[in-house]
This record gives C-alpha cells, sequence and structure tokens, in this order.
C-alpha cells in the first residue's frame, strides 16, 4: 500500500527465517531476514534519497558488521570460561586451546578456537543495560537513567550514514538483517527518521520479484505515478514538486537494480565459498553470508541479529546448538574476509546486551548480569589474536581494564575514519553533541 505523500509504490521483501519463541519479558524474538518496504525509518525511499543529497554523499568501502546476539549471551560459557572455578560457576563447559599460546575458550567452537589469531576478544565490557535491547549495542550509550538529547541517540549506522553516505549506488549505507532490536531500538534519534536502517520486511522470496510485478508492469505504474504528479504539480502553486522527478528516479533504479538483488541471492554465491557458511543444515548461517556480500556490493553498516540466547533456564543444552552454528558463520564470515582482502576495511563486533549470572539458578541456566559481558572482534586493520581486560574467579566482575561501550564505538568510528573525540552533530534543539560519552577513546590495544 502506497503511504500518503510518497510518490513511488511501497514494494516488499523478504526471506523468511526462523522463529525462536519470546524473550523472557514477554517480547516477541524473531529471527528472519527483513528486506524491504524499501523505506527507511517510516520514510519513502525518494525521501531519504532527497536527505542523502542534501547531507552529502561520500565514497569509500569501509564497513562495520554488527552481530547482535539477542537476549544476552553466557559469557562465561563462550570466551572466558573459568575452568578452576567450583563447578556451579563453572558449569558443563570445558575450555581448548586456541592457536594463540595461552589463550583458551570453549570446547563448542573448535572453528574460532584455529583462527583466533583473526580475532580479539574483550573480557571486561562494564555498565550493560539489564534489558532486553539492542539500543546500548548499537549507540554505545545507555538509555537508562540518562537524559537523551532532543531527539534520542541515533544508532552508530545511523552516524555513518549521515556522515558517510552510501558507498556505492543503489545500496542504502544502513541495514538491518532480521530485525535488530525486539523493542525498536535508536533508530535515526536526532538525525532524523531518514537515518534509520534499511530494514527488510515481507513474507516471502517472491517478494524478490516485486510481488509477481514484471518490470513492463512497474514501468507502467511508474508512468501512472508521474501523470498523477503531473497533476499535482500543476496544482502546486508552491513549486515544491520540482525537482522530484529526479530522486523518483533513483528510488526505481534501487527497486530495479539487480545490485541488491545480487547481494541478497547466495545461490549465485561460489559454491566453495558457501559451503565453508554450512553446518548441520542450518539456514541461519547463509545471513551471514548476505552480510558479507551486503558489505561487499557498497552497504557501510549491517546489523545481523543472532537471536536464542536468553537462557534463564537449559543453559547449556542451548549452548550446544547455539555455539557450533555462530562458531561456523562467524568464522567462515572473518575467514572470507581475510580471502577477499577486505580484512582491513570491514570490522566485524559480536555481542548482545549483557552478561549472564556467574552462578548456574536451578534450572540449570543463568540469569542477566549487567556487571560484565565480553565482545568478540576482528578485521578493521585491528590488532587480533590477543584478549583484553579479565574478569575475577568467577566471571562476575571486571578484574582488569574494564571497558566502556563507548571506547568499542569510538574503535568502529576511528575504523570507520571517524574520530569520535572531535566530532559533534547538533540534535533537534540545536546542541551539538559527541557520538560517543565523555573520555571514550579508541582502544590502544586495537588500533
Amino acid at each position: 500500500m502506497q503511504r500518503p505523500g510518497s510518490s513511488f509504490p511501497k514494494l516488499m521483501l523478504t526471506i523468511n527465517g526462523h522463529s525462536n519463541g519470546r524473550f523472557c519479558d514477554g517480547v516477541a524474538r524473531r529471527d528472519f531476514l527483513r528486506i524491504g518496504g524499501l523505506a527507511l525509518g517510516g520514510l519513502s525511499l525518494p525521501q531519504v534519497l532527497r536527505a542523502e543529497s542534501a547531507g552529502g554523499v561520500k565514497k569509500s568501502h569501509k564497513a562495520v558488521i554488527m552481530i547482535y546476539l539477542s537476549g544476552g549471551p553466557s559469557h562465561q560459557d563462550m570466551y572466558d570460561i573459568k575452568e578452576d572455578a567450583p563447578r556451579e560457576f563453572r558449569g558443563e563447559f570445558n575450555a581448548i586451546p586456541t592457536c594463540i599460546p595461552g589463550v583458551r575458550i570453549c570446547e563448542h567452537m573448535p572453528q574460532l578456537a584455529k583462527n583466533f589469531d583473526k580475532f580479539a576478544v574483550i573480557r571486561s565490557i562494564a555498565g550493560s543495560a539489564s534489558d532486553h535491547s539492542s539500543f546500548q549495542p548499537l549507540t554505545g550509550h545507555s538509555r537508562k537513567g540518562a537524559v537523551q538529547p532532543s531527539g534520542g541517540w541515533p544508532g552508530a549506522g545511523a552516524v555513518i550514514g549521515k556522515l558517510q553516505g552510501s558507498g556505492r549506488s543503489s545500496m542504502p549505507p544502513y541495514i538491518a538483517l532480521n530485525g535488530s532490536d525486539p523493542k525498536g531500538g535508536a533508530g535515526g534519534g536526532f538525525l532524523g527518521a531518514s537515518y534509520g536502517a534499511f530494514s527488510p520486511s515481507g513474507k516471502g522470496r517472491a517478494d524478490m520479484v516485486l510481488n509477481g510485478v514484471t518490470l513492463d508492469r512497474l514501468e507502467d505504474r511508474k508512468s501512472l505515478l508521474e501523470g498523477v504528479d503531473r497533476f499535482r504539480r500543476e496544482a502546486d502553486m508552491s513549486g515544491q514538486m520540482n525537482g522530484m522527478d529526479a530522486f523518483n528516479q533513483e528510488a526505481f533504479n534501487v527497486v530495479t537494480s539487480n545490485k541488491l538483488a545480487k547481494a541478497l541471492d547466495v545461490s549465485a554465491e561460489d559454491k566453495k565459498v558457501a559451503e565453508a557458511y554450512k553446518t548441520r543444515g542450518d539456514r541461519k548461517v547463509n545471513d551471514f553470508l548476505v552480510a558479507r556480500r551486503l558489505v561487499e556490493a557498497g552497504a557501510r553498516f549491517v546489523t545481523l541479529n543472532f537471536g536464542g540466547w536468553d537462557t534463564h533456564s537449559k543453559n547449556f543444552e542451548t549452548l550446544k546448538k547455539q555455539l557450533p552454528v555462530l562458531d561456523q558463520g562467524v568464522t567462515a564470515l572473518v575467514r572470507d574476509l581475510h580471502d577477499r582482502g577486505m580484512e582491513k576495511d570491514v570490522t566485524v563486533v559480536v555481542w548482545g546486551e549483557f552478561g549472564r549470572t556467574p552462578r548456574v539458578n536451578g534450572n540449570a541456566g543463568r540469569d542477566h548480569w549487567p556487571r560484565v559481558s565480553s565482545v568478540l572482534l576482528a578485521g578493521g586493520g585491528m590488532k587480533t589474536g590477543q584478549i583484553i581486560g579479565a574478569t575475577d574467579r568467577t566471571g562476575g566482575e571486571a578484574a582488569a581494564r574494564p571497558t566502556r561501550f563507548g571506547e568499542v564505538f569510538a574503535t568502529l568510528y576511528h575504523n570507520m575514519g571517524i574520530d569520535a573525540s572531535k566530532l559533534t552533530i547538533p540534535d533537534l534543539a540545536g546542541r551539538p553533541q559527541y557520538i560517543v560519552d565523555p573520555g571514550c577513546t579508541p582502544m590502544k590495544e586495537l588500533v
């Protein structure tokens, strides 16, 4: 259905994925690719293109892929196993050596262990908010107990889209796969809805062919809409309709361009490359391949929701299924980036909204634990093959190098060529706002 005031039809595109039930707070948790609406933050694509034009679109090939582990992953069962702790803290998993001497991680992540020279882990992320929201992992700011600027904090993808625009034509700069936040997230914040994520939505791969509409029929519809616009333009005494044709044409080009279609069509990938992403027939691993294809095609910031980590019960039973898929997907992605010579340009960050309790509860689960969590990093020209920070004996507190979310974001922005310590952007009240919290600078251990 066309939105009032839009001069271009709204088209939908979706690749179905998996349903993971609900979080502990009752919020639905969905795991699927949404690629549609051809709208950003509720605006039509022509409106988005006008906004990008007004802000100045720059070209580069640097990008970020953020893999969001919605639900809150159990850090001490992944990268920070406490082998010497009592069993009620240590849990059921053992640690295995990695290719880096002295570094050990979970036995259910063997591919990551073999390729750990391409990764870095920060074990001491502190100051998480204890709610199921990707707001903090997407913005670097907490929305709890703090006054937000007028319009609210924008996500990092929105900031990068604002400052650097689209890397290449026919590709939105900020794309959210699988719905990156079940509670609404950051969006464009004070930058405006036009800088929110391009979030594909719909109900089937058939939408990829415009719900069965051929290009000829689409051209006919476009001509009809142009006729309506001409009628409106004749009645428009203010002249606001003038100049819309170029933006509508570019929007039409995005819809009909094969660039987006090719990026999303993993069946067109080289079979040897695609095979590296496969594990146990789990289709979700394809999403990692889609993310790589999107940044290669020109997207600057891609978020991928890889859900299923809210393990208040059956923590170890769940992770035995989750970890091998994550292990395969993220390792294949990073190796693929290296094979393509993209490891210095594309930063990969893997984290959730918080960690989980040191003590295993009576349901063989772990509950929310905002005091400390971990993040897995790769690419971006960073110094990898290392562990940064440490937690105490039970994995409940940061014992060395406590790290703020803003420090990680300052590092991500640095990798994109953005100096977050100096840059300010005006909020809706016209007040200049730094894009990271005061005192947050790129991490010297990584850059």
